[in-house]
């Protein structure tokens, strides 16, 4: 099978014009810049009801039932058209916020965006985010896209609480072993979140987590993100809060984080011998899954590489080039930055722009962008400061 071969009849029908001005005005917008790329969501609504889900900030939680916002050509389109969307370097997320990719209503639109990107001969960075059922069927198509650099991210916690985590983590782990096993134009890696120390960082799940690892090309783990509407939901239905405050950033306590690095540590000296390889940031485990540099520049933030495979870290190193003030000073300007940009050993340091603008700085020149306001603390990787001491080291700024 392949994506050309996916029946049209079963394309979700669109939203009618009321249900649509219903919307909030950010999941109205079909594209959103995040730190993994151009994130690409014409389609929203999911039955999965995870509850730490980040639907609850545009207030859709409760739409079940997915829908399209427009047709895939009609959004696609608008992707490839986007100001801030650069052909063969802009990395690309399909609908990683308001549904899941490879539910079966949604699954034949994830082909079409796909192979409408792949016919343009595009060789972009393109992740699939998913924790649902995944058949060889489905594997044969993601095999047919030639061009496009592919990766399928399966989302696994292993948390078994059922309002917190409704769908069972077995399908994710079925999924990453059928899609390794079949893999041959695309990657895999082990989506390992969110990691709530008590709840699912125990030494049964941390082995789970190893055995998994061996069934995909990189392992990324991180924390929960934890704003304020999802603290609201799981006070509201009675579910255990795991931190007293919300965070702009994903929470991954320092203990939480020593753990498992501490599991898979003999491992990663041996660079990977036993179990798979662990990764702190996404871009970092696609990369490694492509043999090819981190496309977000972590390398500058040295104390992120600690855990990295020296085949890695010479390919990072070799990619990384720190931007003339002049050359950073000029774009992030244009742009609309306010006041000095600075150029240090870690990141471009700007004022005045939103994410979005600095992924597209960020991306351009392959080098972490911050802004001078929210500063990343020593060791702490970008999370939340939750859990973590202050230690003298080189922040940024």
């Amino acid at each position: 099978m392949t994506a050309s071969s996916v029946p049209r009849h079963r394309m979700l029908p669109l939203l009618n014009a009321e249900q649509s001005s219903s919307l909030a005005p950010a999941l109205a917008d079909v594209i959103e810049y995040r730190k993994s790329g151009l994130s690409l969501n014409h389609v929203v609504g999911c039955p999965l009801d995870c509850g730490y889900c980040v639907r609850h900030l545009f207030g859709n939680f409760e739409m079940k039932t997915p829908r399209a916002l427009m047709s895939d050509e009609a959004a696609v389109a608008l992707l490839v058209g986007h100001p801030y969307f650069r052909p063969h370097r802009t990395p690309v997320q399909v609908f990683n916020r308001a549904t899941d990719p490879m539910l079966p209503v949604v699954k034949p639109h994830t082909f079409e965006v796909l192979r409408l990107l792949d016919g343009q001969g595009l060789t972009n960075h393109v992740l699939v985010i998913t924790r649902w059922r995944v058949n060889t069927d489905d594997c044969a198509v993601l095999n047919s896209f030639k061009n496009l650099r592919l990766t399928l991210l399966v989302t696994h916690s292993g948390i078994d609480h059922p309002q917190i985590e409704p769908v069972n983590s077995a399908y994710a782990a079925d999924s990453l072993r059928m899609l390794h096993e079949h893999a041959q134009n695309y990657r895999t890696v082990l989506y390992w979140r969110p990691i709530v120390p008590g709840l699912n960082d125990s030494d049964e799940h941390l082995g789970q987590a190893r055995e998994l690892s061996l069934h995909a090309h990189a392992t990324v783990f991180t924390g929960l993100f934890f704003r304020d509407e999802i603290k609201a939901y799981y006070e509201d239905h009675g579910l255990p809060v795991p931190y007293t405050e919300a965070a702009r950033r994903k929470i991954m306590p320092e203990q939480a984080e020593r753990r498992i690095l501490d599991a898979f540590a003999p491992n990663q000296a041996a660079g990977g011998a036993e179990w798979g390889t662990l990764f702190r940031k996404t871009s970092c485990a696609v990369a490694h899954a492509w043999g090819e540099a981190d496309y977000n520049g972590h390398y500058g933030v040295r104390e992120l590489c600690d855990i990295c495979p020296p085949d890695q870290i010479a390919l990072c190193k070799k990619a990384w080039t720190r931007p003339a003030v002049d050359a950073a000073a000029r774009e992030a300007h244009a742009l609309g930055a306010t006041g000095d940009v600075a150029v240090n050993d870690r990141a471009i340091v700007v004022e005045g722009l939103d994410e979005p603008r600095r992924y597209y700085l960020q991306h351009g020149f392959g080098y972490q962008c911050h802004d001078r306001s929210k500063p990343h603390h020593y060791r702490q990787h970008g999370r939340a400061s939750i859990g973590w001491e202050a230690e003298d080291g080189p922040d940024t700024p």
